[in-house]
């Protein structure tokens, strides 16, 4: 959920809401699928343009880390000049660095497009949230939003595969180009359909805050790059001082920041974040709960994918189609903890959804020992439907079950922070599952590093449910249905 101001209640109906629900949904595929997609096509990549394994890593978490460190910027600005405004811009911008990492010649020109593109999501995401609660009726909210789940899930399943099957196809002689490339048409429907469909608005002082926190932008980017860019780089340069001596710095910068924030209130400011929002344990515990989570989440995919191709010789084609079951399960586990279980048994959900994933990512080290280098896509389904199922329990009530550990007035900003914080928890797990990956694969091989990999996303997960007693015991509950 994005930060967003509740429009009055007497607003005018949207005439092409549903319509412009879809164009919404289409840029959340994009995004999507441009997380899911580049894992299948990283070895590919690789041997097309050369590079270091931790170049591979900086693919898939220059895209997250550009976009944890703008996503509230993102939202707040679509409160500052309009939503359909920054809509179109971060739409336009996201197209056109797509064709720019299908063009790149190098890695580092990849992963800067990459970055690019990542905060031109960060300008698009936050405002479809905005744009429903602005488009629609309290009564239709709850219908509006029900539609993400299953497209998303969707999405989950066509990502990988699709990836495969582009990078196999080779069409054209352009290889894993087309993994971008892919992107060129959607985002110029979704640039052409938002000018007609979607509505314009801006907020005025009387709405809301007017004013960019520059500083405190600054500040959380700051923090986020101490921390990622020793992670990915210090196994490579050999874990020179300087790279704990940045992780060490991110903690102050962060507390740095919440002063700052708390300061700026005081003054009569408009902080980029609530500062009351540092003082709730249960939302403190979610933030932590959510970098644990979604870093093991993003590693396991990562590492799961490489192992496929890099260790056992697989094609993209061949390890994006072994990544059905878990998607299958993944959408499964999210529609059945969404509609029945979640708000019926709360966070306990949570805590069964972490268990299952923990046994699952246990199974699937057990079959790759048993199966060796002979190993078929048919023996990891098992495996593979029971991580996905746990990891989709816990998906769908995790950020309602998060917010409720705040006020109302609060809800905005705190669920702007908790996107901010998975993107943030992804690109930490690429790079300390990535790393732990390379480092064990280059001294024992890939099966063992793989298999001691999924371990350290066991203890991950392990982590991340003992956290989680921090998390309310159920989320709060919606006059209108609405997330």
């Amino acid at each position: 959920m994005t930060a967003v101001l509740e429009a009055p209640p007497e607003r005018p109906v949207h005439r092409y809401r549903w319509a412009a629900l879809g164009v919404i949904l289409l840029v959340e595929v994009m995004d999507l699928l441009d997380a899911t997609i580049t894992g299948v096509a990283s070895p590919a990549i690789l041997r097309d343009l050369g590079g270091s394994e931790s170049q591979i890593q900086w693919i898939a978490a220059a895209y997250t880390l550009a976009f944890a460190m703008l996503m509230v910027t993102g939202a707040r600005l679509g409160d500052i000049f309009g939503r359909k405004r920054l809509f179109l811009l971060g739409a336009a911008g996201f197209t056109l660095a797509s064709a720019a990492c299908a063009a790149a010649t190098d890695p580092g020109l990849l992963i800067g497009a990459r970055a690019v593109q990542g905060g031109f999501a960060a300008l698009l995401i936050p405002q479809g949230l905005g744009l429903i609660r602005l488009m629609f009726p309290p009564q239709e909210i709850g219908a509006a939003f029900g539609l993400f789940g299953p497209v998303l899930g969707l999405s989950s399943v066509l990502g990988p595969t699709l990836g495969g099957f582009l990078v196999d196809a080779d069409w054209l002689g352009a290889g894993w180009r087309t993994v971008f490339l892919v992107n060129l048409p959607l985002g110029l429907l979704a640039v052409l359909a938002a000018t007609r469909l979607l509505p314009a608005n801006r907020l005025t002082k009387a709405d809301g805050a007017v004013r960019l926190d520059l500083p405190g932008v600054l500040l959380v980017g700051l923090a986020a790059l101490l921390l990622v860019f020793p992670l990915v780089q210090g196994r490579e340069l050999g874990w020179p001082l300087w790279t704990y001596l940045s992780m060490a710095a991110a903690l102050p910068v962060l507390l740095l920041f919440a002063r700052y924030q708390r300061q700026l209130k005081r003054r009569g400011g408009s902080p980029l974040v609530e500062p009351s929002l540092f003082a709730r344990r249960a939302f403190t515990g979610a933030l932590a709960t959510g970098v644990v989570f979604f870093g093991a989440f993003a590693g396991l995919m990562l590492v799961f994918t490489l192992y496929l191709q890099l260790g056992l010789g697989w094609t993209p084609l061949h390890a994006g189609l072994t990544m059905i079951p878990l998607s299958l399960g993944l959408v499964v586990g999210a529609i059945l903890s969404g509609a029945v279980l979640g708000p019926r048994y709360g966070r306990r959900v949570l805590h069964l959804g972490l268990s299952v994933a923990l046994l699952g990512s246990l199974g699937l080290w057990a079959t790759f020992e048993h199966g060796g280098p002979g190993l078929t896509s048919l023996q990891l389904v098992p495996a593979l439907v029971v991580t996905g199922f746990g990891l989709g329990l816990i998906m769908a009530p995790f950020f309602d079950i998060a917010l409720a550990g705040v006020e109302e007035h609060e809800v905005g900003s705190a669920s702007g922070v908790m996107n901010a914080v998975q993107q943030l928890g992804g690109s930490v797990g690429v790079a300390v599952l990535g790393t732990a990956f390379f480092s064990w694969a280059g001294s024992d091989g890939f099966r063992p590093a793989a298999g001691w990999t999924l371990g350290l996303t066991a203890v991950g997960l392990l982590i991340a449910a003992a956290l989680a007693f921090l998390l309310p015991h159920r989320a709060r509950p919606h006059e209108d249905g609405a997330h």
